[in-house]
C-alpha cells in the first residue's frame, strides 16, 4: 500500500511510491526540463475547508508566481503565466482519428483548409493549440483581476443632479466671456454696424 501523503524523490518509499516508475531517476539527470500539459486537481466541493480553484484567498497561487517570476520562467520567457492558446496550430486535413494533426477529431476541432498552412479551429468546450483539452472553468472566481479599488481608492460617486450642475457651470464659464465682451462694448458706446452700411462707407 502506498500512502504517499508527501511527494519527495529524495525521501523513502512512502514519499516516492506515488511517482511514476522512473520519474525520480529522470530528475537526477541534468539538465532536466519538463513541459506540463495539464494539472488535474481533486477537491471536495462539500467540504468548507476546500475551495475549488487553483488560486484561492488562502493560497493565492497566481500572485505568488507573479511575485517570484524568476522561478517559473526561462530566460527567453516574457512572463511565467501565459494565456491558453485556442486553436491556431498546424493540422493535416488528410489525417484521421483523435490526434493533434486532426485538431482532436470532428467533435473537438476543425482543420481549416482555407488557411495556408491549414490550422485548427476549436469547437465549443475545447481549447489548446490542437483543441485536445477540455475548456475548464471555476464555478467561483476566487482570484479576479486586480483593480485600483483593491488599494482602498474609490472614485467619486456622481449622481445625475451633480452632473447637470457641473455641466451648467462649465457652460456658463464658456459663454460668460462672450456675453461680458458684448456688454462692455455696449456701455462704451459701440454700435453694431450692418455689413451693407459698412460697405457703403468704405466705398464713399
Amino acid at each position: 500500500m502506498c500512502p504517499c501523503k508527501k511527494y519527495n524523490c529524495y525521501g523513502g518509499f512512502q514519499e516516492t511510491c506515488g511517482f511514476s516508475e522512473g520519474f525520480c531517476d529522470l530528475l537526477k539527470e541534468a539538465p532536466a526540463d519538463y513541459k506540463i500539459n495539464y494539472v488535474r486537481v481533486y477537491q471536495d466541493p462539500n467540504d468548507p475547508k476546500q475551495k475549488v480553484g487553483c488560486s484561492t484567498p488562502e493560497r493565492p497561487t497566481r500572485k505568488f508566481i507573479e511575485a517570484h517570476q524568476h522561478k517559473y520562467k526561462l530566460a527567453t520567457d516574457a512572463k511565467p503565466l501565459k494565456p491558453i492558446q485556442n486553436g491556431g496550430a498546424p493540422c493535416d486535413p488528410k489525417a484521421n482519428g483523435t490526434l493533434p494533426q486532426t485538431c482532436g477529431g470532428e467533435t473537438r476541432g476543425i482543420c481549416q483548409q482555407s488557411h495556408s498552412p491549414p490550422t485548427c479551429r476549436c469547437l465549443d468546450g475545447w481549447t489548446g493549440p490542437h483543441c485536445m483539452n477540455p475548456r475548464g472553468f471555476d464555478d467561483i472566481v476566487w482570484d479576479p483581476p486586480e483593480s485600483i479599488e483593491d488599494l482602498g481608492f474609490h472614485g467619486p460617486m456622481l449622481h445625475w443632479p451633480v452632473v447637470v450642475l457641473i455641466g451648467g457651470l462649465l457652460g456658463m464659464l464658456f459663454v460668460a466671456p462672450f456675453v461680458l465682451r458684448r456688454r462692455r462694448r455696449f456701455f462704451m458706446g459701440y454700435k453694431q454696424v450692418r455689413s451693407e452700411d459698412y460697405e457703403r462707407r468704405v466705398a464713399a
